[in-house]
């Protein structure tokens, strides 16, 4: 496990981890400005930083008759919600990250930090 020495403390070494920030919603644009802000806050502390990698978009489909009794012509509705993921690669201790992740996320945005050795 490698460690950093922070500045000012000769003695203490705060833990490197590996910590990946999972993000997902159905705006692309509130997606990227929450990518840019945690980007943007962890180039300002010299982390390393890998990403946004984006993932495949999923698609869920619904298709339903038009018709409410089933007689008629065959009219189908057809309904799909975008679902979009964004991966965030970062190296660093768990009190940074807690200082990165406490930007104001967008509405809808949902954030996932997971924290490994």
């Amino acid at each position: 496990m490698a460690a950093v020495k922070k500045a000012g403390y000769e003695g203490e070494e705060a833990p490197v981890h590996k910590i990946r920030i999972t993000l997902t919603s159905r705006n692309v644009r509130a997606l990227e400005n929450v990518c840019a802000d945690l980007i943007r806050g962890a180039k300002g502390k010299d982390l390393k930083v890998k990403g946004p990698v984006r993932m495949p978009t999923k698609v869920l489909r619904v298709t339903t008759r038009k018709s409410p009794c089933g007689n008629g012509t065959n009219t189908y509705d057809k309904f799909e919600m975008r679902i979009h993921k964004r991966l965030i690669d970062l190296q660093s201790s768990t009190d940074v990250v807690k200082q990165i992740t406490a930007i104001t996320i967008e509405q809808g945005v949902e954030v996932e930090v997971t924290i490994s050795d």
